[in-house]
Formats: C-alpha cells, structure tokens, sequence
C-alpha cells in the first residue's frame, strides 16, 4: 500500500517540478521588470535586457494576465528604445549636416546619398549597407565612427568606376552557364547568383587553379557586383536584361539580388539573359 502511495507522489512530484522551476524563474525575472518599471523614466537598455530574459523564463507559464503584462512591457520597452534611436538619429543627422550632406529617412533606417545605415539600438551597434548588402560588420554607435566607416565605404562602392571588362566578363560568364545546359534555357534566362558564381570562378587566375587555397583565391564580393550591375545599367544601353524574382527567390539569398534604385528602394531580381 504505502509503495503505491510513494509512486502516486512521485508522479505528482516529478509532474509539478517543471511547472515549480518555471515560476520560480518567472518571479526572478518578474521582479526585475517591477523594479524597472518602477522608475519615474522608462530606462531602454536595461529594460530590453529583462525583456529578454521576461519573455525565456514565462514562455511555459500558462497565465493570461502574466503573458499581458510581458506583452505591455515589451510595448513600453520598444518605446523607450525608439525614442533612443530618434535621439542618436538627430545627433547623426547633425554630423552628416556639419560635412554639408543630408541624412534621409527614420529609425531604425536612415538614408545617406546612395547608402543606409540600419541602428540596433537594443545592442548599441549599427550597420552600413548598399541595398541589402552589409559593407560592414556592426559597429558601435560612435559618431567619428559611423562617419569613418561611411567615408571608407563611399570610397569603395559610390565612387567605383565600372572597369571595361565587367560587361565581356559578365556575357562569358553567362554564356559558360548556357553552353553547360542540354536545352538552352528559355529566353536564355540563367539564375544571376549562377552566373555570379561562373563570374568569379573564371576570374581565377592559374595561381588558384594550380594550388586552390583562400590565399591564392581572388574574391569578388556580392556588393561590388551589385554595384557593378547598377553602373552598367547607368550607363544606358545594357546588353542584358534582369528578370524580377518571384515571393520564393526573393526570400531565398542564394537565389536573387536586391538591385537598389535609390538608397531604399529596388527590386530582387533572379535572373539575367543577354540580347
């Protein structure tokens, strides 16, 4: 009798524990939510920390007014963190207005001249882009930063020239992916990030082929092809024609390119064909 009675308890005890240790964890980060909320400023940084930790630890709790109450302190948390971001964009755009030049646009995205910078303020970082494409790796809110890191970047995308060989290299290439097919494709049309691939690889020189190695590799990054694209279609007359992605490619990175006509806005495109 008293073993079944053991067995009965265990089962209960053992049942209950998961649900114990994940109140348990609740209170902890509840409480550190109360202490934040308490205060007569909503304080961004530290709130999203225990946002964070809020959301891990009540995930398993089955509790609607729990769960209202993490969602109304996500509400307020993204908040405050906004307003930091329209604070540190202000300060931004009067760097830029210093150095003559105009920053576009509102957080999280901001627009300047062919470029955007995206902030994550949750993290203090943010990140220069061209269209979708990440120039460089997160980097601290830092003011004489950011502007550096803008400096270098106009330097190597806006200002690129398109080297004459860039059209001849891009038909080969495009050509190469043809000529490999049994049927030729209709229209002629070859995924772009194939040719892309083709592109780079014929770049190789016999340095490579001969001893394959990342020292002796030539890389040719997705950006600057991007911006390749753009100056050859900018220059009027471009022997090729892009073919817009579908929902599907376009979600997929090893499948399209996001072409920009401005600084934020463009189309993902999926393939290319030559005249």
């Amino acid at each position: 009798m008293m073993e079944a009675l053991l067995a009965q308890l265990i089962e209960a005890q053992e049942e209950l524990t998961p649900q114990f240790k994940a109140l348990q964890g609740a209170m902890g980060s509840l409480k550190t939510a109360v202490r934040l909320a308490s205060e007569e400023k909503p304080d961004a940084l530290p709130m999203h920390k225990a946002l964070l930790k809020l959301e891990a630890t009540t995930a398993d709790v089955e509790s609607e007014t729990l769960h209202e109450a993490v969602a109304a302190f996500a509400a307020v948390t993204q908040n405050a963190l906004d307003g930091l971001a329209f604070d540190f964009a202000k300060d931004l755009r009067d760097a830029f207005a210093q150095r003559g030049e105009t920053v576009e646009g509102r957080p999280p995205i901001l627009a300047v001249g062919d470029l955007t910078f995206k902030i994550e303020m949750a993290s203090r970082k943010g990140q220069w882009l061209y269209g979708k494409e990440a120039l460089t790796n997160p980097i601290p809110l830092s003011l004489t930063g950011i502007l550096k890191a803008y400096d270098r970047m106009v330097k190597r995308i806006v200002d690129r020239k398109l080297d004459d060989t860039f059209l001849p290299e891009l038909q080969q290439a495009w050509q190469d992916c043809v000529d490999k097919r049994t049927n030729r494709p209709g229209g002629g049309r070859v995924n772009i990030i194939e040719v892309f691939s083709k592109l780079i690889l014929n770049r190789q020189g016999n340095r490579f082929w001969n001893q394959p190695s990342r020292s002796t590799f030539k890389d040719y990054e997705r950006e600057l092809f991007v911006r390749d694209l753009v100056l050859a279609q900018e220059q009027g007359n471009a022997p090729f024609r892009l073919g817009v992605a579908t929902k599907s490619q376009a979600d997929q990175a090893s499948r399209s390119l996001w072409i920009p006509k401005t600084a934020v806005d463009g189309d993902y495109y999926s393939e290319i064909t030559f005249d």
